[in-house]
């Protein structure tokens, strides 16, 4: 029988038609494949923005005159920069940046209105964090666009003059690599990959194997049955760390400015976290395809809008506040603030404390739901 003969025969169609029935009847694999797309393209094409604005930035005026209050307000102005507070002393300023509170700084000295009076070129300085070259970018354009608005503004006011002189200092990546960014994001994303899609597939695979109820009704506990699912996959996680900062260090030349063992007991909470929302992915499909088109629908927030690709401060209000719902987020800000800054938990302790907190909620949620899917 030819090709022709076969996909014209009956058996084919019937094939065919069996397999549209079975897709029609599994409507929670049909729902995700048309929802699915659906659902990332609007969520991601509005939050999605390489234009990054509004830096959180404080200010350290050692002049407090009109003329500095001018210039900060034409740096505000630019729309590059949101003011986030005063800085008592430098010292304040490496804290605050170092500790993620603050993005940039606007350091204005005590002559500065005097130089402009005198008409000779007054002079500050912008610092910079920037461990992420697109936010330093639009800190370096903004702050030379400030410049040259109030040199221009003092020319036409005063007639010649020196006006006014930014410098720029940028802080953790001053060659602006966008490895140094980007290889201690990879270690979240991939953790988020591997815990999540491998976890949620785990329970899903005995379940269909019929060994799921075999392990319910034997002498261990639910509880300890989902620590038994979690622990390897925790050791596995270790192993990632380990084997990117090697590489990272090795073939990227990125610093590791901080202590290791310190980022090493932040990843714990982080890892469980994620483990947790692979079982509990798990405990609401029935079939490994729905654990994966599930596990890829949480995966692709968390790469996008936890600021791994693109800053969230270029992101809207909705898209950052989902952001904030995410582990990696604040796993991101422990990575680079330890790798790249070498802060320590006397700094970066409100977003260990955030992912402790997302791992005790979220183990909890997994246990009672897998109880109730397995009763």
């Amino acid at each position: 029988m030819t090709l022709r003969e076969r996909l014209t025969g009956m058996p084919f169609w019937a094939m065919l038609r069996k397999e549209f029935i079975q897709m029609r009847r599994d409507r929670g694999t049909l729902g995700m494949m048309i929802g699915i797309p659906a659902i990332q393209i609007v969520m991601f094409g509005y939050a999605i923005q390489t234009e990054v604005r509004h830096l959180p930035t404080i200010v350290l005026d050692e002049s407090r005159s009109p003329e500095s209050r001018r210039f900060v307000q034409a740096m505000l102005n630019t729309g590059n920069f949101d003011l986030g507070g005063t800085a008592a002393s430098r010292e304040e300023i490496e804290q605050r940046i170092a500790g993620g509170e603050a993005r940039a700084a606007i350091i204005i000295p005590p002559d500065f209105q005097r130089d402009i009076k005198r008409g000779r070129t007054a002079r500050a300085q912008i610092v910079v964090d920037a461990a992420d070259p697109l936010a330093s970018a639009a800190a370096i354009s903004g702050a030379g666009l400030a410049g040259a608005i109030r040199s221009q503004a003092l020319a036409r006011e005063r007639g010649a003059g020196g006006g006014i002189e930014v410098r720029v200092r940028p802080w953790y990546n001053p060659t602006s690599r966008s490895a140094v960014y980007i290889v201690p994001g990879i270690i979240g994303v991939l953790l988020s990959i591997t815990m999540i899609v491998i976890a949620s597939i785990a329970l899903v695979r005995e379940r269909e194997r019929g060994t799921l109820e075999q392990l319910v009704v034997t002498p261990i506990g639910k509880t300890s049955l989902m620590l038994g699912k979690i622990i390897p996959f925790l050791l596995v996680g270790y192993v990632q760390i380990t084997v990117i900062l090697l590489l990272g260090r090795l073939l990227f030349d990125v610093p590791i400015r901080g202590s290791v063992a310190t980022l090493y007991l932040v990843a714990l909470p982080f890892v469980v976290a994620n483990l947790a929302i692979g079982l509990f992915v798990s405990t609401v499909v029935s079939t490994q395809a729905q654990a994966m088109q599930l596990g890829f629908l949480l995966l692709l927030p968390n790469i996008l809008l936890s600021g791994f690709m693109f800053p969230r401060e270029a992101m809207p209000e909705p898209a950052q506040w989902i952001g904030a719902a995410l582990p990696l987020t604040y796993f991101l800000e422990v990575m680079r603030g330890i790798l790249l800054k070498g802060s320590g938990l006397r700094l970066l302790w409100p977003e260990a404390l955030a992912l402790v907190g997302f791992s005790v909620g979220l183990i909890g949620l997994s246990v009672v739901r897998f109880r109730k899917s397995v009763e």
